[in-house]
């Protein structure tokens, strides 16, 4: 199958390329890249169009608006419609059928991917086209090109302080839509916590100053559909292909009015940027199985973020890990990006000269969290240089301009890196903070005329205005932080049962590839059904209880432990996922519907060699209906472990409280109430009922003395089963409820 989906891409990509010079006189400078035909006219003008064109035409005389007609509609006019076939001698035919009906498409799995190549060689030469473009002519490509929202992100005093450390120190400054900008300075000047308090994803620390988005002051959490968060770990789902991750972030994230078509077109053009094309079926690989490269990883993390055609793109360090070529390919793809309007900002360290030229602007930070520079990348040799600050000969600025922060390099000039931020501040005209006072005194001395400056005049008769200002400032961020946030990036992706389907897809994928693992499963749980069977010989006195509780304790302790794995591997990938704005519910609901065959099925297998060995007298049936509660119960005690603990502490605790309960609720001296807490009593108690209702005549003084003295009801069949799939829906209810809350740590 992957063959033949292979050939058939190749065949496109051939087909494309083939005739690609053909349509070269049909493309036209207002190409959109989203959607290659739309009915600008009416609908008379359009009808008479199709009448004009020819039903069989060469492909060089084929225009591109006449072979792929918009896949939402798939009419030309209202009685009539154009499908496209490709014969063998390499003809276009068009033909004119009726209508199909709304919601029915003739597009083929071939024919889809047909048209993405087509578009994507058609970019590519077009790109070719723009390098010869007049500066006129490439403002209007460009304007052309911007077809997402425009986020422009602007912070002002920005300071996060953790305890009494300040991380980030009164950042000014702005993120520009259409512009790609690098975050550089040297270890621990905090570039990827300037990331994350711009993009709101701290928590514990006290936040001052303002993030404006598109010159409001709302949270930017509001705009998390068209946010793009890529990290600096490659958390990607190992046991995916490169295709499948890209396709699930892609079907989630993108609008859900957009059709299968343009999902194609958006998802092989980030494959074909990104060069993932010779490794789009190669599964990502984990620790323990060896997949793609770690270099092919990090452009796949890259790529999910980019499928969802985001509106700004945060990345934490994209580059690391890469060679040269690589990084330079990522930061084409990139760019490419910023054409469209995307606020890309990536955070980089020390790049290479021709990959720090690719970058718009520049951010650089000082140890502690200080702002040196924030401007054009063209520019920030002219401003170090009048510092006296030069670069010397075939040295990379950017690793002197590190270097120097580092204190590795001092400037000829005698300036002191720790007073580059205060510089910048009175560069820009920003108010200096007061425990910064002593540098700015240590520069006016330096250089006497920077007395006269501003922001050093004194600022008592503005006073007013300040105290004016910051109380505004201050009631916007309380208002800012008490409100719920709202969705204003004007996306509507896929709903909660839409997103249950695609993450059911995806867990049923990876529970198959992870079969031989649920195999040692069944294989582990049948030979503790052998071992308890054997050891645990059945007695009339006792109706078997021995073996149940060897059951109980055993039965649990397996389950609890696979059921950690359905959410403690995938931790950082469910958190990654939940911060993007995917459903919560649907992830949950999709793993726990899955792993009910486990929980139908071990019981089968357990019972069907317990009874070999033990053969109780209680039917098979009734057995396994206990069991398969006792099953669903304790899975939901493991998913809410899994969720709370580290793995660790989750398998410890799943370890422990089996047989921590079962003693507790078989010991007499227990107290009833702490009994009835305990889920072991209500499986032993099922148990041990369905037995005993086995044991007529002469048993029954046994039967009633044995159940009276362990506080046992033989009525109580149903209502033991009915606590246990009620402790089991608790725990779950208890385990969503913590996904939701709990924070990343």
């Amino acid at each position: 199958m992957m063959g033949e989906e292979e050939r058939r891409m190749e065949a496109a990509k051939q087909f494309a390329r083939r005739h690609v010079n053909g349509m070269q006189d049909h493309l036209s400078r207002t190409f959109s890249r989203r959607r290659s035909f739309r009915h600008q006219a009416d609908p008379e003008n359009s009808s008479h169009r199709v009448q004009e064109a020819p039903l069989m035409v060469k492909s060089q005389e084929l225009s591109d608006s006449a072979v792929f007609a918009d896949e939402s509609t798939n009419e030309i006019t209202e009685g009539t419609s154009v499908i496209v076939d490709v014969s063998g001698d390499g003809e276009i035919v068009a033909t004119k059928e009726k209508a199909v009906p709304k919601g029915k498409h003739r597009s083929t799995h071939t024919q889809v991917f047909k048209y993405a190549y087509g578009e994507i060689e058609k970019e590519k030469f077009q790109q070719q086209e723009n390098k010869n473009l007049t500066f006129t002519g490439v403002i209007a490509m460009v304007k052309k090109e911007i077809t997402r929202p425009l986020v422009k992100v602007e912070f002002k005093d920005l300071t996060l302080t953790l305890g009494k450390k300040k991380l980030l120190r009164s950042i000014t400054g702005e993120l520009c839509p259409g512009r790609v900008t690098a975050i550089m300075g040297p270890s621990g000047a905090g570039k990827t916590t300037f990331l994350n308090a711009v993009t709101g994803k701290v928590s514990g620390y006290k936040v001052t100053g303002s993030v404006l988005v598109n010159g409001k002051n709302v949270n930017i959490r509001s705009y998390k559909r068209i946010l793009g968060f890529v990290p600096q770990d490659d958390i990607v789902h190992g046991n995916l292909t490169v295709e499948e991750n890209l396709w699930f972030s892609a079907k989630c994230r993108l609008s859900a009015r957009m059709n299968h078509r343009d999902k194609v077109l958006i998802v092989e053009r980030v494959i074909d940027s990104l060069d993932l094309q010779g490794i789009r079926n190669s599964l990502v690989g984990t620790v323990e199985k060896r997949g793609i490269s770690g270099g092919q990883r990090k452009r796949v993390n890259v790529g999910i973020e980019m499928v969802m055609e985001p509106s700004l793109l945060i990345l934490d360090e994209p580059t690391s890990g890469l060679d040269s070529s690589s990084s330079q390919l990522l930061l084409r793809a990139l760019r490419h990006e910023a054409l469209e309007g995307v606020n890309v900002c990536a955070v980089v360290h020390q790049p290479s000269y021709t990959l720090y030229n690719m970058f718009d602007d520049l951010i650089l930070l000082a140890k502690g969290g200080l702002m040196v520079y924030n401007g054009p990348v063209k520019t920030v040799e002219e401003y170090f240089t009048s510092l006296g600050i030069h670069v010397p000969d075939r040295v990379n600025p950017p690793d002197h301009y590190i270097d120097i922060l580092e204190g590795i390099v001092k400037p000829e000039s005698g300036i002191i890196a720790k007073h580059l931020p205060v510089h910048w501040m009175l560069y820009n005209g920003y108010e200096v903070p007061s425990d910064m006072q002593d540098d700015l005194k240590a520069i006016g001395e330096q250089t006497p005329q920077i007395r006269s400056s501003p922001s050093m005049s004194d600022s008592t008769p503005h006073c007013l205005p300040h105290v004016r200002n910051a109380f505004v400032e201050e009631r916007d961020r309380l208002e800012h932080h008490l409100s719920k946030p709202k969705d204003l990036s004007s996306r509507k992706t896929p709903g909660i049962i839409r997103q249950y389907k695609y993450y059911l897809g995806r867990v049923t994928k990876q529970r198959l590839r992870e079969a031989m693992l649920l195999a040692v499963d069944f294989l582990i749980l049948g030979l503790a059904g052998i071992c308890i069977g054997t050891i645990a010989k059945l007695s009339d006195r006792t109706f078997g209880m021995p073996g149940y509780i060897y059951t109980i304790i055993a039965v649990s302790l397996l389950c609890k432990i696979a059921a950690l794995r359905s959410f403690s591997l995938e931790r950082l990938q469910y958190f990654r996922e939940r911060e993007s704005g995917m459903s919560t519910l649907a992830y949950f609901l999709a793993r726990d519907t899955i792993d009910h065959f486990s929980t139908v099925v071990k019981p089968i297998i357990y019972l069907s060699m317990f009874y070999y060995f033990n053969n109780p007298r209680s039917s098979i049936a009734n057995n396994y209906v206990v069991l398969l509660a006792l099953v669903y119960c304790v899975t939901g005690i493991g998913y809410t472990f899994a969720i709370c603990f580290s793995p660790g502490s989750a398998q410890l605790c799943s370890a422990l409280t089996p047989v921590v309960l079962t003693l507790l609720s078989t010991q007499k001296s227990t107290p009833t109430f702490l009994k009835r807490l305990c889920y072991s009593k209500w499986a032993l108690e099922g148990f041990i009922i369905g037995n005993a209702k086995m044991y007529p005549g002469v048993w029954l003084i046994t039967r009633c003395g044995l159940l009276f003295s362990s506080g046992f009801d033989i009525h109580n069949y149903k209502l033991c089963i009915l606590v246990l799939f009620m402790y089991g829906l608790f725990f779950r209810m208890l385990a969503l409820g913590a996904m939701i809350l709990l924070k990343k740590r």
